[in-house]
């Protein structure tokens, strides 16, 4: 009779509905004090780095005026390490895994976006415990750290690191190398050029420039860009690897010094030599093979813009024609040695890009292609055609000079 009367009044029935709301508003309360700790953790995190914005001004400001010029602002310009939101959408997200992604449509911001969604699509956030407002604020004291040159600038960063993220996904390199290899050439990619002042190491050594002093003549522009990438990583506030053991950090920066300087031009046919040397025979366990491929690798995305359509690649040409011109300029002025590649009184555009193409690019790609043959149609087809399309743009004296060489 009682079980009747329960079952009459449903009384069963209010119990597991009680019971699942309950469970339900358990389950929002636990939700709500994550965020309020997260909200926390943040506006504590704010306050730390406003701190440290005022204590390095005032520091700056005393270093200033104690000896001009002498100190560089590492700090991004903004106080909240925020920038304008850029929502990818799919097409851009598949499009960030091609070598045909045009980087000229992108305003700072969303270049931004792109680069804190590689690192979030490409699982080096989780992997190494980043945290999502260091992530920001690095960024953004990189893009600082970047200058208005006409070639080595920013946009070039975004354009290597697309690059990269993109053979990582075309020759399926994350399953291929461990997550600490994926993020030391993603990181290297990004850092590669910082404060690149637009002059190149030749320059740098004839004007026995303070920076070459330093660096003895021995790549001076890429010993730099590795003091000031590790500069920024050692304050707290930017160091997106603080999360992690410092036996791996150290790792992480012995790896990006090699591949940041493996990018200076003068040791392009040593590290060639040697990667054509062992490819045929690759052993990804082969601790010497690894590091030639990471080499490589960074050094095909470092010049890659060939790889990219016309319309792509042809405005970089123009911007590094720029920079060439602006350095050949102050080395007649300053009655420095000139180059003739750099010279605007010789050097035209058909006739520099197709001996860069045949001498330098298209043999470092075919050997990469040796590896990953996914490259053959998308990167080396498209650098074979680039060539022949300078070709077609050459005057007749430069036909008979070409012939003659």
């Amino acid at each position: 009779m009682a079980q009747q009367l329960v079952r009459l009044l449903g009384v069963d029935d209010f119990r597991s509905e009680l019971s699942r709301k309950l469970d339900l508003l358990e389950r929002q309360i636990d939700s709500e004090l994550q965020k309020t700790a997260e909200i926390e953790r943040c506006n504590n995190d704010l306050e730390r780095f406003r701190e440290s914005v005022n204590k390095r001004e005032r520091l700056e400001h005393v270093c200033e005026s104690i000896c001009p010029g002498t100190v560089r602002k590492l700090t991004p310009r903004r106080d909240v390490p925020t920038y304008p939101k850029y929502t990818l959408s799919q097409e851009t997200i598949e499009a960030l895994k091609t070598p045909t992604f045009d980087v000229w449509q992108w305003a700072p911001n969303e270049m931004l976006s792109c680069i804190e969604f590689m690192f979030h699509d490409l699982g080096l956030v989780q992997e190494f415990n980043i945290n999502a407002i260091t992530l920001k604020r690095w960024l953004l004291c990189v893009q600082e750290n970047y200058r208005d040159v006409p070639f080595h600038n920013f946009r070039h960063c975004f354009s290597v690191t697309q690059m990269m993220h993109g053979m990582v996904h075309l020759c399926n390199l994350k399953a291929k190398l461990s997550m600490t290899e994926v993020v030391i050439l993603i990181t290297s990619a990004i850092c590669h050029d910082l404060d690149h002042p637009g002059y190149n190491n030749t320059y740098q050594i004839n004007a026995h420039t303070e920076m070459a002093v330093r660096y003895d003549n021995v790549s001076p522009l890429e010993n730099h860009h590795c003091a000031v990438t590790f500069q920024i990583l050692a304050d707290p506030d930017f160091n997106i690897f603080s999360n992690i053991r410092p036996e791996l950090f150290m790792q992480i920066q012995e790896g990006i010094t090699e591949l940041i300087l493996a990018t200076d031009m003068a040791r392009h046919e040593e590290i060639m030599s040697a990667f054509t040397c062992c490819v045929d025979k690759f052993d990804y366990e082969n601790i010497e093979h690894l590091r030639l491929l990471k080499q490589v690798l960074i050094k095909c995305c470092d010049i890659s813009n060939e790889v990219r359509p016309t319309d792509v690649s042809e405005p970089w040409v123009d911007c590094l024609l720029q920079e060439y011109f602006m350095q050949s300029d102050r080395e007649k002025f300053e009655g420095l040695p000139v180059m003739s590649f750099m010279d605007r009184d010789v050097v035209t555009k058909p006739n520099v890009q197709i001996g860069f193409l045949q001498m330098v690019l298209i043999p470092m790609f075919e050997a990469v292609a040796k590896l990953f043959p996914e490259l053959g149609e998308v990167m080396v087809q498209r650098l074979r055609e680039a060539r022949a399309r300078y070709e077609n743009l050459l005057q007749p004296e430069e036909i008979d000079e070409e012939r003659s060489f």
